[in-house]
């Protein structure tokens, strides 16, 4: 993978990690002051979307090697 590409998914990587943490500072907050259940469970349910995007990018920077 050319290193300009490797780049742009390593700073992806670092703006998703960003927004989970966002949406895990905002669901704390929800928590505090006792927002409805059902709405915490969308916000959960978005950042484990973030989660999952984060792997699959970081699973094109570094492939699974066989040894």
């Amino acid at each position: 993978m050319p290193d300009q590409d490797q780049a742009e998914l390593r700073l992806a990587v670092a703006r998703l990690r960003q927004e989970h943490e966002d949406y895990d500072v905002a669901i704390n907050a929800m928590i505090q002051i006792g927002c409805e259940a059902l709405r915490i469970q969308r916000m959960k349910k978005k950042k484990l979307v973030i989660k999952d995007k984060i792997s699959k990018i970081e699973d094109l920077i570094i492939p699974d090697i066989i040894a």
